[in-house]
């Protein structure tokens, strides 16, 4: 029966991750053990050390014992990250192995990120099921990072995500990538769009500025930045919209870092946009550590805004490098969803203080 679950992870801190890692892997054994004839995953980052790699290595085996196909294409990793679209801690550059992937019966082609990332977290099973959302298969995404993840149970929804992933199996570029058209599928009671990118990464950054101008009711953000032109401008011009309850959380020290580079490059202009949306409306900031300060990855990464009752969410980050990048982004016409997205975002927003703007800090 066609039907879509969304559930979400939260830092659970260095001592209470290990249930929520086994958590999320049990899902995506359960995900892979349904499977009958093929696996495609496209995924940015792949490092899960035992137990939950283990657990998931064997999923993945059990799989090809039965006949099932799998491939995976991955973001190769640049000899030099700066040669990529690495903001710094806006997009660390990923851990995966390839000599580990080559110990498992799946078929893989790494993606060159450069200039543009191949940065999807997606799974198709068969021509049925689809896994997606904005965490990496990485046991810091699954327990230190806030993530949104989602499971769409419709053969449409399915075949638009296979067209995408054949795109980059066969071309082994970002750029051609991203071209199947976001088509309107009903699943259920809700209504589901597929858009893809870069393919179409102008015209999402334009659709979600366009349904956050249209909001009547409500509007909740989740993500790491806020550097798209379209959203930044049109959330500056609705700040204080009169009944518009808007409010949303980012990652702090990527943010700071937005500021430090636009500075000092031809987007200084947005600037005032993101400090009049930090200091008008009550946005909240994750103080993560700073990616190439320490070991620990814990950003705040979700990526998900919910407008009224519809809801994005995926693997795009509400930035124009996001546009450009290999990204995926599910939109959902979906009261309970959005209710459910909506209360996320406010109790991630209740663990962190207020977002302020770096050179007026005291």
């Amino acid at each position: 029966m066609a039907s879509i679950e969304t559930f979400t992870l939260r830092d659970v801190g260095p001592e209470g991750g290990l249930d929520q890692a086994e958590m999320v892997a049990g899902r995506i054994v359960d995900f892979i053990g349904q499977a009958e004839r093929s696996l495609v995953l496209a995924l940015y980052d792949v490092r899960l050390p035992d137990p939950v790699g283990s657990t998931v290595a064997g999923a993945f085996r059990a799989a090809a014992e039965r006949g099932v196909k799998i491939r995976l294409a991955y973001n190769d990793v640049p000899e030099d990250p700066d040669a990529g679209n690495f903001l710094p801690a806006v997009h660390p550059p990923p851990e995966t192995n390839p000599e580990i992937l080559a110990e498992l019966p799946i078929e893989t082609a790494p993606i060159k990120g450069i200039p543009d990332l191949m940065h999807h977290k997606y799974m198709v099973r068969d021509e049925n099921a689809v896994w997606t959302g904005s965490a990496n298969w990485s046991v810091y995404s699954w327990t230190r990072q806030e993530n949104v993840l989602a499971v769409i149970d419709h053969g449409e929804v399915a075949r638009e995500y296979l067209e995408d992933f054949e795109e980059l199996w066969s071309t082994r570029k970002v750029e051609r990538s991203g071209h199947g058209d976001p088509n309107p599928i009903r699943v259920g009671e809700a209504t589901v769009r597929a858009w893809f990118t870069p393919g179409h990464g102008e015209e999402l950054a334009q659709r979600i500025a366009t349904r956050l101008g249209a909001a009547r009711r409500r509007i909740r953000i989740a993500s790491p930045v806020l550097t798209s032109g379209p959203i930044l401008s049109t959330l500056a011009e609705i700040a204080a919209r009169p009944g518009l309850d808007i409010a949303g959380v980012l990652d702090e020290p990527q943010t700071d870092r937005v500021y430090e580079q636009w500075a000092t490059t031809g987007s200084k202009w947005k600037i005032p946009l993101l400090t009049r949306v930090v200091e008008t409306l009550p946005f909240n900031g994750k103080r993560s550590v700073p990616w190439g300060t320490g070991t620990v990855r814990d950003f705040m990464h979700a990526k998900v805004t919910v407008v009224d009752d519809t809801v994005f969410l995926g693997s795009f980050n509400l930035s124009r490098s996001g546009e450009a990048n290999a990204e995926n982004m599910i939109e959902i016409e979906h009261a309970p969803t959005a209710e459910a997205m909506a209360a996320f975002i406010d109790e991630t927003r209740a663990r962190y203080p207020r977002s302020t703007v770096p050179d007026r800090r005291r």
